[in-house]
């Protein structure tokens, strides 16, 4: 086990090189932007320095890649990525972002079911929903519609709203929601001018 770390650690050096030059980044800026001093970032490039996860640590920031890129570490086995579900009023929601803040996505899954009544909520925010499978019936302020595979909505969650199966049927549909009322932003080409064409 020690020389497989050993052999791991020996290929930091270049991997630390490789990185920095590919971004064009001199040691003595990399060295400002860490607080590793030049000498030390040049030992651990050559492989004279052993590295260790203090001076790692400031490494993957600057670089802005994950500790485990920046070293190589061998794969650890299932990659998949295993969420809780949560269920909500006979409906699997199942978050798809880890982080704590920010826009928050989740899948959906309302079981095919009878019909129910809309009782609208509201509370801060803002969502965006993109049906993957079945009709989302939808209510939101004085409008009452249906959504189909494809088929997306957004909107201010201080407004009335209400969703669930347009039929008898199931639904998935994914959402993303922003507790401080951040929009979806969707970058498209320009139009283009009519001199263009």
């Amino acid at each position: 086990m020690d020389e497989q770390i050993d052999n791991v650690l020996a290929r930091v050096g270049p991997r630390l090189r490789a990185l920095r030059l590919s971004t064009n980044t001199t040691l003595t800026s990399l060295s400002e932007a860490t607080g590793i001093s030049v000498s030390t970032l040049s030992r651990l490039e050559s492989g004279q320095r052993r590295p260790n996860l203090e001076l790692l640590l400031p490494l993957a920031k600057a670089h802005q890649v994950p500790l485990d890129e920046l070293v190589g570490a061998p794969d650890t086995g299932d990659p998949r990525v295993h969420l809780r579900p949560i269920m909500r009023n006979r409906m699997t929601i199942i978050p798809l972002t880890k982080r704590p803040g920010g826009i928050q996505a989740y899948k959906h899954i309302l079981p095919a079911g009878k019909l129910e009544e809309p009782d609208p909520q509201v509370h801060e925010g803002y969502e965006w929903l993109y049906v993957l499978n079945g009709k989302l019936r939808m209510v939101l302020g004085g409008q009452d519609f249906a959504l189909g595979p494809g088929e997306a909505a957004e909107f201010d969650t201080r407004v009335p709203h209400w969703f669930c199966r347009a039929d008898a049927n199931a639904v998935e549909f994914l959402s993303l929601f922003g507790t401080q009322g951040e929009r979806m932003h969707v970058r498209a080409k320009p139009a283009r001018r009519a001199m263009d064409s």
